[in-house]
């Protein structure tokens, strides 16, 4: 027994060693992540470092304990779809024994390269289309701490068909699988106008979580992305304010 306490004691020890050198080019100041509404671990709004940390902890409930892929979308465009995916990534890699990584599927309004701290050369757009690529051509640095990101990629045409594709499908399945503490972060887009492809994404994730802009919508319209996104993924319901 004792001897199995060690192992794990090292197995954590080197997990943490390797997170920690990971490659961070440039990290996001202070003013940078309050201009762009990121938390970070001294955030003045002590309240919202709250919410995302309980969010954060709710997901790790549902997913018994495993890492995930979760796609977070919203009812309508501009919803906050994207401040959710943002602060609860930074919510995840505040613990320096889990990182998460950002994939930008919302061919209608990319954000996730506001994040990228590099050039980008290529994205997922690219990496669906070239069957000879590696994931690792299109993962790049973030300016927080233990967050990568995959950004839309240039041609953005024919969405639902590349998000349907099977190359899709394993992608998303590599990312989660190739280390057990990165969390798959996929940034959608709106259920109420694309909700062709929030189906096809919601059947590859583990969990969804619905983004709903406070006094914007109606109760049909959230019963209708509910309808889409299917009650057994759907993990949550986030009421933004902002």
């Amino acid at each position: 027994m004792e001897k199995n306490v060690t192992n794990l004691k090292d197995a954590i020890a080197s997990s943490e060693a390797r997170i920690d050198q990971m490659s961070e080019i440039h990290r996001f100041s202070r003013a940078e992540l309050d201009h762009m509404k990121i938390l970070y671990q001294s955030v003045s709004n002590d309240q919202r470092l709250k919410v995302f940390r309980d969010l954060r902890t709710r997901l790790y409930s549902k997913a018994g304990g495993k890492n995930f892929v979760c796609m977070i979308t919203s009812v309508v465009p501009r919803g906050g779809c994207t401040y959710v995916v943002n602060n609860l990534a930074a919510a995840i890699a505040l613990d320096k024994t889990r990182t998460s990584m950002v994939v930008d599927c919302n061919y209608y309004a990319p954000a996730a390269d506001q994040l990228i701290v590099t050039e980008t050369d290529a994205g997922l757009t690219d990496y669906l289309d070239a069957p000879a690529m590696g994931v690792e051509s299109i993962v790049y640095a973030s300016g927080l701490p233990r967050v990568r990101v995959v950004p839309v990629g240039g041609n953005r045409e024919g969405a639902t068909e590349r998000l349907s594709s099977k190359r899709m499908h394993n992608f998303l399945q590599e990312l989660k699988s190739r280390y057990s503490d990165r969390y798959i972060l996929i940034d959608a887009p709106a259920v109420g106008e694309y909700s062709a492809d929030i189906r096809i994404l919601a059947s590859m994730c583990d969990l969804v979580l619905l983004v709903v802009p406070y006094g914007k919508v109606t109760e049909s319209q959230v019963q209708f992305c509910i309808d889409a996104i299917g009650q057994q993924r759907l993990a949550g319901m986030v009421f933004n304010h902002m």
